[in-house]
């Protein structure tokens, strides 16, 4: 079998594949729109123990009310239960769902979310079916064919989101300049240790900082930014800058938050010109 013959076969299946998943989207029967998604409540707040694991989050007991049968549901998040909830205290809203008829098999999420259509992987499959013609065309006419047919369209998708990064940047500059400073202590220091199949280990250390918001929410959460020493932070103090929105955005260094947002735009033209550069000279080439 030739290239043709490969790529015939490499579409006849992804492409099924994708009509099949976009058929079961409009009929509402993707797994995402099967899903029960509801809105938890996080009643307590579990201290962190000390030399423990991050993984699961904060541990904490949530409750929801169960729609078919109008009562109070209490869960908590020990073992796999989705995402990890990394800023909690009490009263805070969170998202939980659970696939229709199952109510045991529920998962959290970090806060609330509207339901999704399913496309992600009908979606991806359209993407390899496109990629595989592209790669043909690279190979039976050259490849600057390939810098047309893939930088060509991130260069559309780039120029198309680039105004919406903009706002997001200017957005998160002015949630920088709106926060609120508190003190706050690390309560303790959380450490994993994972082996590679080399057998080689890697250790992480995540802080976890406690601060009591204006509005007087106590606030336990995991401090993924870099401190001096983590290892060693147990019990020190520290200033707190938080979103009095929402206390679960905030940052212990807000001067150096700024200056990392000063060259998210620079990267996003930069990256666009180079894609952009790399379409216009794969075109002339041919």
């Amino acid at each position: 079998m030739g290239w043709h013959g490969y790529l015939a076969l490499w579409c006849a299946v992804l492409g099924t594949f994708a009509l099949v998943g976009y058929g079961l989207s409009l009929a509402g029967m993707t797994r995402a729109q099967r899903t029960v998604r509801l809105t938890g409540r996080i009643e307590q707040v579990r201290a962190p123990r000390h030399g423990g694991s991050r993984k699961g989050g904060v541990s904490v007991v949530v409750s929801y009310r169960d729609p078919s049968s109008g009562q109070e549901v209490i869960v908590t998040n020990d073992g796999d239960r989705g995402e990890m909830i990394i800023a909690a205290w009490t009263g805070r809203e969170i998202g939980v769902h659970h696939p229709r008829g199952r109510p045991h098999a529920f998962r959290l999420t970090d806060r609330p979310e509207q339901g999704g259509r399913g496309l992600g992987w009908p979606n991806f499959a359209l993407f390899l079916v496109y990629a595989g013609v592209v790669v043909v065309a690279a190979i039976d006419r050259g490849w600057p064919w390939a810098l047309i047919g893939f930088c060509g369209p991130w260069a559309a998708f780039g120029a198309f989101h680039l105004p919406g990064n903009i706002r997001d940047t200017r957005r998160r500059r002015e949630t920088l300049a709106s926060m609120v400073a508190v003190p706050g202590r690390i309560i303790a220091v959380l450490k994993d240790v994972s082996t590679d199949e080399e057998g080689s280990t890697a250790t992480t250390i995540t802080p976890v900082v406690a601060f009591t918001t204006r509005a007087g929410a106590a606030v336990t959460a995991h401090c993924t930014e870099e401190l001096p020493d983590p290892a060693g932070a147990r019990g020190r103090e520290v200033t707190v800058h938080y979103t009095p929105a929402d206390p679960a955005v905030f940052t212990l260094d807000r001067a150096a938050r700024q200056r990392s947002l000063k060259t998210d735009i620079a990267v996003n033209v930069v990256g666009l010109l180079a894609v952009a550069s790399a379409a216009v000279a794969g075109a002339v080439m041919l």
